[in-house]
């Protein structure tokens, strides 16, 4: 029994461990300030409809996230004062609890990559067509379709912000929400350069063509009204919003695009029908968009910002995708790489994701 009790221990360790490094305690802080907030009698009746879908949804992954560690926690504290006890009979009961309660923390414990400070967030994800003509922008569709099957895949939902419509086939541009547990700890390795080897299906010699799309993948504020923008430093445009192949979405100018100009920093939102409404998320957005590039350029103010200066073509790929003359996907940073390529594009991005993480975990 005793050998059982110190492996009871030693769990019971790294379960607190764990604790720290995914700042549960904070999370359960939180979801006590939101349950409080949303069980008022007049929450939905007071309470902005978008923030209270928002509000309801972190209560929800927040109640999602804790609860299994607090009973993994609590099962290894209960197994402690039995083994306390000393009673030989339960020796058989007690060891088959604590297998299983070792197994409940075996499929948990991949949540200790995501303890990075956004790496719970929810995402915007921005896919770009490059250089490369249509072909780029065929690929930038490719790319959308890519990150769709893995939402379904994952249970992540998907909600398109805005869509730009290619020239004779795919995507300019396309902006998507995505939310669920560890979104932005799953896909920030995915912000970069993509870069598609194919035949193309675009001029008649059916030459083999090399393309780019740049994916950007931010995490969403949790709390972006602490974000403050002078009013003098943006631009707001707004436009009748159209779906693909030139239909109206709706008959008024309800699409919003804002310009950060000291950085030329664009965001357009098109999904809802309220041009106020794709206001607030459009500068949501931005606000989001706008720290993170602080982040990658080690500011702590937005007024020293410089623009984005990466460019979808040759040299700054962080992912190569060839199907012709064979196939392959090699990622840059991490060596992964796979022969598998339809796969890849069929939304199987697991392997991708856990090679660019351990990589960059030092594992």
């Amino acid at each position: 029994m005793e050998e059982t009790k110190r492996t009871a221990d030693s769990l019971l360790n790294q379960v607190n461990d764990a604790f720290g490094k995914l700042k549960i305690d904070e999370k359960i802080a939180k979801r006590q300030q939101l349950e409080e907030k949303i069980n008022q009698p007049d929450y939905w009746q007071t309470t902005d409809n978008n923030l209270a879908q928002t509000e309801s949804k972190q209560l929800a992954d927040l109640v999602a996230m804790i609860e299994p560690w607090q009973e993994i926690r609590r099962d290894l504290t209960e197994l402690g004062e039995f083994f306390e006890l000393g009673d030989a009979s339960m020796q058989n009961d007690l060891s088959d609890k604590l297998v299983l309660t070792t197994k409940a923390y075996d499929k948990l414990r991949s949540q200790l990559r995501f303890s990075g400070e956004h790496d719970s967030s929810n995402v915007v994800m921005t896919i770009q067509a490059g250089a490369g003509g249509n072909d780029a922008q065929d690929w930038a569709q490719m790319l959308q379709r890519m990150y769709l099957r893995w939402a379904e895949k994952n249970d992540v939902k998907v909600n398109v912000l805005s869509e730009s419509a290619g020239e004779e086939a795919g995507l300019k541009s396309v902006s998507m929400n995505m939310s669920g547990q560890f979104v932005f700890g799953q896909l920030k390795g995915e912000h970069g350069v993509h870069r598609l080897v194919r035949l193309s299906p675009f001029n008649s010699a059916n030459s083999r063509e090399t393309s780019f799309a740049m994916v950007e993948v931010i995490p969403e504020l949790a709390a972006p009204d602490e974000i403050e923008i002078d009013e003098a430093d943006i631009r707001v445009d707004v436009y009748r919003a159209g779906g693909r192949g030139g239909q109206s979405v709706n008959t008024t100018d309800s699409a919003v695009r804002i310009t950060h100009i000291p950085t030329g920093t664009v965001v357009s939102i098109q999904n809802e029908r309220s041009q106020v409404q794709n206001r607030e998320t459009a500068l949501k957005v931005l606000k989001s968009r706008l720290v993170q590039l602080a982040a990658e350029q080690h500011l702590e103010e937005l007024g020293d910002l410089k623009g984005p200066n990466k460019e979808a073509a040759w040299g700054n790929q962080i992912r190569s995708y060839v199907l012709h003359p064979y196939t392959m996907v090699k990622d840059g940073r991490s060596n992964y790489s796979t022969n598998d390529a339809q796969k890849v594009l069929d939304g199987e991005l697991g392997e991708l994701i856990d090679a660019y993480l351990n990589a960059t975990l030092g594992k």
